[in-house]
């Protein structure tokens, strides 16, 4: 099954915020290997001129991503994530991560279009705190293949 045609301009609502805390700033700039102080040390952070650790700039994805699959999970989209190829992510960003952020994330559907038989979609994912500071843009190129006929 294709993308519903017409999914170009869709805005999702605002994802449930999400609490940037110490230990989850820690976590994820550990599992990318990404061991600067200022990740994990309040004190380091503090000393290079921060309010408390920062979030390594790709950080913004983990909230994007509840956007994108809030956006994949919905049955009228017309796409199953097992035939989802991530194509492209980028980050625009107005500021660091910091502990103690609260954010959301708010995703429209750029374009949709299909090439060779594979359905491409290019996202935009706003990331602001519940204040409306805006943090972070992040784009996301999806390519989908329809399931096979013998599966459909």
């Amino acid at each position: 099954m294709p993308i519903t045609p017409g999914l170009a301009g869709w805005e999702l609502p605002a994802t449930a915020p999400y609490s940037a805390t110490r230990n989850v700033i820690g976590d994820f700039a550990r599992a990318i290997g990404a061991l600067d102080p200022l990740h994990h040390d309040p004190q380091a952070a503090r000393a290079a001129g921060h309010p408390d650790v920062v979030a390594p700039v790709t950080f913004p994805m983990v909230i994007a991503f509840q956007a994108v699959s809030a956006l994949l999970a919905d049955p009228a989209v017309g796409i199953e994530l097992r035939y989802v190829v991530h194509a492209e992510q980028r980050f625009v960003s107005s500021r660091l991560v910091v502990a103690g952020d609260v954010l959301t994330a708010r995703l429209t559907v750029e374009s949709v279009r299909s090439a060779a038989g594979t359905d491409v979609l290019a996202t935009r994912s706003e990331v602001v705190t519940v204040e409306g500071e805006h943090v972070c843009t992040a784009s996301a190129t999806l390519a989908h293949r329809p399931p096979p006929v013998a599966e459909q």
